[in-house]
């Protein structure tokens, strides 16, 4: 079989079975790879180094650094599995040289001080709601906020999560992380507990029906999307001009506890990062917080010394 298509399908489907990818690892790698075949217009292999190297320099043009590197590594892995299943005698990405400068670019955070008054509104908004649907959903956004601070996890991890991941008499939650990496997180922030207790309660007829942890007017999973939209919503009521993901939550609570000294390692294993490296970002943003308060809090600026 020589037919790029339906090498593709079998690869995926490979990947689905085999590998137990997710869904949306799924789905970028078929975006990846019909995108390859669309820009090079092969429709069977073998594809010659001449042909790559020119997909590689389109991509380059079309893309930011990250999603270039992202969209060569499905095609280089697909092209790995077809050597693997002598489906292709040489792999051609075997000979060309794939390193390039990556800008880096450090976590956005959000100050403590707004992260406090974002959360200020969230309570607020639940002693005073419209109706009782309005009451409900705040609760219910009270408790994903707090969570997705009290332990840096991702908003996939989060949404994903399934009420016995949530142990807490035993204050822990079970995370699902990248690559079906497991990681237990201590909760001891009695205002998180609080949160997610008063959620489960709030919840407890609608949660009976389902086993997801957190979900929407329709009983279903909460979706990432929504979490987004949910922040934003909070945002424009607190008045707060910065734009909040819920990814910054994750590089919030990295920054301010490498900043309050926690060492790196056990900020690592919290964040689910299989490399110290991918953690060492956070060290770059602390320098550049001691660079501001040096510049701004020293002593010494403010001392007028004859010479």
């Amino acid at each position: 079989m020589n037919n790029l298509e339906q090498l593709k399908d079998i690869y995926l489907t490979r990947c689905r079975y085999q590998k137990e990818l997710n869904e949306k690892t799924l789905k970028a790698y078929r975006i990846d790879l019909t995108q390859f075949i669309d820009l090079t217009g092969q429709s069977d292999i073998p594809i010659s180094k001449e042909t790559l190297l020119d997909y590689i320099t389109q991509i380059h043009k079309m893309y930011q650094p990250a999603t270039t590197k992202r969209k060569i590594a499905s095609v280089k892995a697909f092209f790995r599995y077809l050597e693997c299943e002598d489906i292709i005698e040489i792999n051609p990405f075997s000979k060309i040289n794939l390193s390039f400068r990556q800008p880096k670019r450090l976590p956005k955070t959000i100050p403590s001080n707004t992260i406090q008054h974002f959360l200020s509104t969230l309570y607020s908004q639940a002693k005073n709601p419209t109706s009782y649907y309005k009451y409900k959903s705040t609760i219910r956004d009270i408790a994903v906020t707090e969570l997705l601070f009290a332990t840096g996890m991702r908003i996939s991890e989060l949404c994903n999560l399934k009420q016995h991941n949530l142990d807490l008499p035993n204050r822990t939650v079970l995370i699902y992380g990248k690559g079906s990496k497991e990681r237990i997180l201590q909760i001891e922030n009695e205002d998180v507990l609080d949160a997610l207790m008063k959620y489960k309660e709030t919840f407890k007829s609608e949660l009976a029906d389902t086993d997801w942890l957190f979900i929407n007017r329709l009983n279903e999973r909460l979706s990432e999307q929504s979490v987004r939209n949910m922040i934003n919503k909070y945002v424009d009521a607190a008045g707060i001009s910065l734009h909040i993901t819920p990814h910054m939550f994750r590089h919030s609570f990295a920054t301010l506890l490498l900043e309050a000294d926690v060492d790196i390692r056990y900020i690592q294993k919290m964040l689910g990062h299989s490399s110290i490296n991918t953690t060492q970002i956070y060290t770059n943003v602390s320098t550049h917080k001691q660079k501001e308060i040096l510049q701004s809090k020293h002593p010494r600026n403010g001392m007028r010394v004859e010479k």
